[in-house]
C-alpha cells in the first residue's frame, strides 16, 4: 500500500509525526509517495525491504526513498520521530541507508516534527528545511544492514540465524539443513549476498548484539547470547567492526 497526504500538505516540503509503538509492534510492508526518515529517539527498530534488513538502534535513522516497500518491527518500546520529505527537497540516495544522527541533526528532526504543516512553509521553517537537507545528505552511513538472499533455502538459513544468533551449526550442517551440497551453498550464498555464510553470521550476531546492548544487557551476557565463547573474543570483534568497545557503546 502507498500512503498519500491530504491536499493541505501537498505544498509542504516536510511533514513530521511523533508516534509511540510498543515492543513487538510490526508495521507490515507499505510504501510512501515521499521519502521517509525514520528516527527513534528511544528504542530499537528493525526495518526490512525485499533484499535487506536494517537495524536502527538509538542515535541512528533510516532513510527510505519514495516508493520503496518496507516493513518495520519494534524490538522494544519505540518513541518514533518520522519525517516525510519531498524528493525535490532532499534526494540523497535511491536505496535505503542507515545514517548516524548527530546532536544537531537530532535537534532539527525534533523541531521539524512540530511544523504546522497546514500553514505551509514560513521563513523560519524554510531555513530549518535547508539545514535538514544539508545535514541528512552529509550524515555518515552506519554499517547496520544485512543483505538477504532471494533463494528460499538460503533465506531459511538466514532467518534461523536471526532467530537464534547463538546457533553453532557448521557449514556441512547448514548444507544439510538447506538440502544442498556444501559447494552449492557456498557458491550461491556468496553470489546472492556478496559475502560468505560465516561472515554473514558474524554480521548478524553483531547487529543483534547492538540491540541487546542498547537494551542495557551486560556485555558478558550479550556475548554468550549471540554465540561467542568469551566476552573478550566478542569485544575484540565488536571493536574491530564498530570502532568502540561494547561496554562504551552500551553506555552511550
Amino acid at each position: 500500500m502507498a500512503d498519500n497526504f491530504n491536499v493541505e500538505y501537498e505544498n509542504c516540503p516536510i511533514v513530521g509525526a511523533a508516534i509511540e509503538y510498543p515492543a513487538g509492534f510490526i508495521h507490515p510492508f507499505h510504501s510512501h509517495d515521499r521519502a521517509q526518515l525514520l528516527f527513534a529517539s528511544s528504542g530499537i527498530m528493525v526495518a526490512e525491504v525485499p533484499s535487506t534488513s536494517y537495524f536502527i538502534p538509538p542515535g541512528r535513522a533510516l532513510w527510505v526513498p519514495s516508493g520503496v516497500p518496507h516493513k518495520v518491527a519494534c524490538r522494544s518500546d519505540i518513541s518514533l520521530r518520522t519525517l516525510y520529505i519531498t524528493t525535490d527537497t532532499i534526494d540523497i540516495a535511491a536505496e535505503c541507508r542507515v545514517l548516524e544522527v548527530s546532536d544537531f541533526l537530532r535537534a532539527l528532526i525534533l523541531e521539524a516534527v512540530h511544523f504546522p504543516a497546514e500553514e505551509g512553509a514560513r521563513e523560519r521553517e524554510e531555513q530549518i528545511v535547508r539545514l535538514l537537507a544539508g545535514e541528512i545528505a552529509a550524515a555518515p552511513r552506519a554499517p547496520l544492514q544485512l543483505k538477504m538472499p532471494s533463494d528460499q533455502r538460503l533465506l531459511a538459513i538466514c532467518r534461523e540465524i536471526q532467530d537464534i544468533p547463538s546457533n553453532g551449526r557448521n557449514l556441512d550442517e547448514w548444507a544439510t539443513f538447506a538440502g544442498m551440497s556444501k559447494r552449492s551453498l557456498t557458491r550461491l550464498f556468496r553470489g546472492q549476498t556478496g559475502i560468505s555464510l560465516s561472515a554473514w553470521r558474524q554480521q548478524a550476531r553483531l547487529l543483534e548484539a547492538l540491540s541487546l546492548l542498547a537494551a542495557g544487557q551486560p556485555v558478558t551476557e550479550v556475548a554468550y547470547a549471540v554465540g561467542y565463547e568469551s566476552s573478550s573474543s566478542f569485544s575484540a570483534v565488536f571493536r574491530q567492526t564498530f570502532g568502540t568497545s561494547p561496554k562504551r557503546y552500551r553506555l552511550t
